[in-house]
């Protein structure tokens, strides 16, 4: 069992997400950094689905009742073990924790998401077939909160030391498909200067601040479905990546799709994106 000491600002139980029921409106949902999370419960030996918690800028604080191997990856940032700093490795902290032991993760000092893996994984009840919790719904468990208990499962295997997880930090340029509105937009500002991502994003969307898109068309859309890495341009202009709880439905135009919004879970408020043109 581990009891939440300090829950952080948004601390939640993630998995590898709930595919497969987006036509009665239920997001994938899952870990923003899937490869960090998986990484981390390959390093605790657990299956590459199994959940772990996903922290937010901040970190978290939290009690083990029994002896426990933790790895955290994800976004840099020092992690105590009773007060005493644990070393980072290959880009992962790996490190056992005594019975009534403290892991505190701090603050977040390049990336923004770290990724806590014990061995056995976070045990709580599924939902349809996922851990995760989705922001958006509500689905799966509640978003932590201090004095929070969560179950621990049995080990199952042997850590498996292998691999290293992407580092945080930088300018990002994202690979993006046009369409299917892009005929909506003067999508030559798309690609003409920098946007950055505001301190508005969340796991919804990462939000983007910069030149505004020129509409070229007027009216509204129908709702209509929308997918991850979608981006939708409301009326201000300013384009909204949907990230892994976002609506299976949406009533904005989408400009493109990105092809792969990993980056976006570790990028900080004022990041630099760019946008490259896709086939």
């Amino acid at each position: 069992m581990i009891t939440v000491l300090r829950a952080g600002p948004l601390t939640t139980v993630q998995d590898q997400g709930r595919p497969g029921w987006a036509h009665l409106g239920v997001p994938r949902s899952g870990a923003l950094d899937a490869p960090a999370l998986r990484l981390a419960n390959r390093f605790v030996g657990n299956p590459d689905d199994a959940a772990g918690l996903e922290t937010t800028m901040l970190g978290c604080a939290l009690r083990f009742e029994r002896p426990a191997l933790v790895a955290v990856t994800g976004a840099v940032a020092d992690i105590d073990v009773d007060a005493r700093p644990v070393e980072r490795l290959r880009g992962c902290q790996l490190f056992e924790v005594p019975a009534g032991g403290v892991v505190d993760v701090k603050r977040a000092t390049r990336g923004v998401r770290s990724y806590i893996a014990v061995a056995g994984g976070i045990a709580v009840e599924p939902v349809l077939g996922s851990r995760s919790t989705d922001t958006l719904s509500g689905l799966g468990p509640a978003r932590l909160a201090d004095g929070d208990t969560l179950p621990v499962g049995v080990p199952t295997a042997a850590p498996l030391l292998v691999g290293e997880p992407a580092r945080p930090g930088g300018e990002l340029v994202l690979g993006i498909h046009l369409g299917p509105r892009d005929d909506w937009f003067d999508t030559k500002g798309l690609f003409g200067s920098p946007y950055r991502i505001s301190p508005l994003s969340n796991r919804v969307g990462s939000r983007l601040a910069g030149t505004a898109l020129t509409r070229t068309r007027a009216g509204e859309l129908p709702s209509e479905g929308v997918v991850l890495g979608a981006v939708q341009v409301p009326a201000d202009g300013q384009p909204i990546i949907f990230l892994a709880d976002h609506p299976t439905t949406g009533g904005y135009p989408v400009v493109g799709v990105i092809d792969d919004v990993t980056p976006l879970a570790q990028a900080q408020p004022g990041t630099t994106v760019r946008f490259r043109e896709l086939d």
